[in-house]
């Protein structure tokens, strides 16, 4: 975000004041939007591993129509993602979007995303994220955020501080707290309600979302959430974390005695020892993430799905789902990130035993009986339900304490999606969310038909996230199905397909098969 001197306002360059400074936006007539606006102080030198503190003051009016840095991340190609800005370290910067007659004061609902990307990828800027479709009806604004990934965020070198460099731990989670209070405190002069802010994000973004309603910072900075496909027991303890804190310097080649370095280290180096554990650690150990949330007795005092089960998550309404095939973009993209095989399944399984001898898991059993008929193996269903269904489950029971759950399952999948064998694989339900179903001449989805359906399935979809940021509930479609809250008695849970359904308990054999006492094991 660069500064420009003020020429006046019109309605194709609005422009707020904040809390740091004014910001000129740009208008089409029917969305205004923001984009590339500062939150925190650049994370660089010093800051690179501290918690994020607040941008330098600004005085003449700042240029907000362009998008801001993407935190630098290893490139993959098994993941063509195309981060829709250029990398850099300075990317603490968020966008948002607001219909045109949208004025300050207007105290409109506000959502706040998460984006997804094993905590290692992706970014707020990705076309996919642009939050016109859904803002410009006038029912919310829309809120991307950055947040620092991979070894900038999800790396805890605090057991290393020095006397000279002091590292803080979770400072991905910290990012989006410190946006979520950038959302309080500003929110209002772009027409958003402070007091109706919904936080929602999708796989590691909702791994965030899980993890900061157990989290005591984030009280108060959000009145709902979402949670898409989260990871909710993706999250580690301070001797795991400390052990991958040493992997990283060993990899960098700096010992424990140089740490001091790592403040102006060339951040070359330091992305190619971040993208060489974020490929081997699920290698060598099947099921878990290189980077994560992790329990730091701070930001977070406990694991997630444990807090929710004790009653101890903040009392906010609360979507949660996944997708039917969660598993099949990774078996597509051969990608180690999720057990798949029976080999890497039985590695992953004694490596939980091995780590925690007393917590029940499924006998072989019980397992083939919750997946009778799939194969001789039951991989594919195995990996959605321990990396995704399962925890999501754990979370909704814990969670239904405290306050209203809506659970769903996204089944819907396009003729190109069921030919390629992905169907309703992990993160195909994000262009339905955003309503940008279309990415291009070159996307395939809807090559053999389905965008009339596909359609329809988004427009419903929206306007059940939008009611639910607007009052707490996804209500409001005219003759479709009463979305009821998830209730021990009869765990209704909605399934978004061609037609929506809501359908009693659909998961009671996974239920028998893991139980309920599986609080954490990635």
């Amino acid at each position: 975000m660069t500064a420009e001197p003020s020429t006046g306002r019109s309605l194709d360059a609005p422009v707020v004041d904040t809390a740091y400074g004014p910001v000129r936006g740009m208008d089409d007539g029917t969305v205004k939007s923001w984009r590339g606006v500062r939150y925190a102080r650049p994370p660089v030198g010093e800051l690179r591993w501290r918690a994020p503190q607040p941008p330098e003051p600004w005085t003449d009016v700042a240029d907000a129509t362009r998008v801001g840095p993407a935190c630098p991340q290893p490139t993959d190609p098994r993941i063509p993602l195309d981060l829709g800005a250029p990398q850099g370290e300075d990317s603490l910067v968020l966008n948002v979007w607001a219909s045109s007659g949208t004025e300050p004061g207007a105290g409109k609902p506000v959502m706040v995303w998460a984006h997804g990307g094993a905590y290692v990828l992706g970014s707020a800027a990705q076309s996919l994220y642009r939050g016109r479709a859904l803002a410009r009806g006038g029912d919310a604004l829309i809120v991307t955020v950055n947040y620092r990934l991979g070894a900038f965020g999800f790396l805890d070198l605090s057991s290393f501080s020095t006397q000279r460099t002091r590292f803080e731990s979770n400072l991905g989670l910290r990012d989006v707290l410190f946006a979520l209070e950038w959302v309080r405190d500003n929110i209002a002069a772009f027409g958003g309600d402070p007091a109706r802010v919904t936080l929602f994000g999708e796989s590691a973004g909702a791994g965030i979302v899980t993890t900061l309603l157990a989290s005591p910072a984030a009280a108060g900075l959000f009145s709902s959430a979402i949670a898409q496909s989260s990871p909710a027991t993706s999250v580690y303890d301070a001797r795991r974390s400390a052990g991958m804190a040493r992997q990283y310097l060993d990899t960098l080649g700096v010992g424990v005695d140089d740490v001091d370095r790592l403040a102006s280290a060339p951040l070359s180096e330091l992305l190619a020892a971040s993208k060489r554990l974020f490929d081997e650690v699920p290698v060598r150990t099947p099921g878990t993430l290189a980077y994560a949330p992790i329990v730091d007795g701070d930001v977070v005092p406990d694991y997630p799905v444990a807090v929710a089960r004790a009653g101890g998550t903040h009392p906010v309404p609360l979507i949660i789902g996944t997708n039917k095939h969660e598993a099949a973009l990774f078996r597509f993209m051969k990608s180690p990130l999720m057990p798949i095989t029976p080999m890497a399944i039985k590695a992953m399984f004694e490596g939980i035993a091995a780590e925690q001898p007393d917590l029940r898991l499924p006998s072989e059993a019980q397992l083939g009986s919750a997946y009778r008929g799939r194969g001789k193996t039951p991989g594919m269903g195995v990996a959605r339900d321990i990396g995704f269904r399962m925890p999501t489950i754990w979370f909704a029971e814990g969670h239904g304490a405290v306050a209203p759950v809506y659970t769903y399952r996204f089944d819907w999948a396009t003729p190109m999606l069921r030919l390629l064998r992905l169907g309703a694989a992990h993160a195909t339900e994000l262009p339905y969310v955003w309503g940008n179903l279309v990415a291009g001449s070159k996307d395939p989805t809807f090559k053999l038909g389905g965008l009339k359906t596909g359609t329809a399935v988004s427009e419903r979809i929206r306007a059940r996230w939008l009611a639910f940021a607007a009052t707490g509930e996804p209500t409001g479609l005219t003759g479709e199905p009463r979305w009821r809250p998830y209730r021990r008695e009869d765990r209704a849970t909605l399934m978004i397909d061609r037609r929506d359904t809501v359908v009693v308990d659909p998961d009671e054999p996974l239920r028998a098969a893991w139980g309920d006492d599986v609080l954490s094991f990635r």
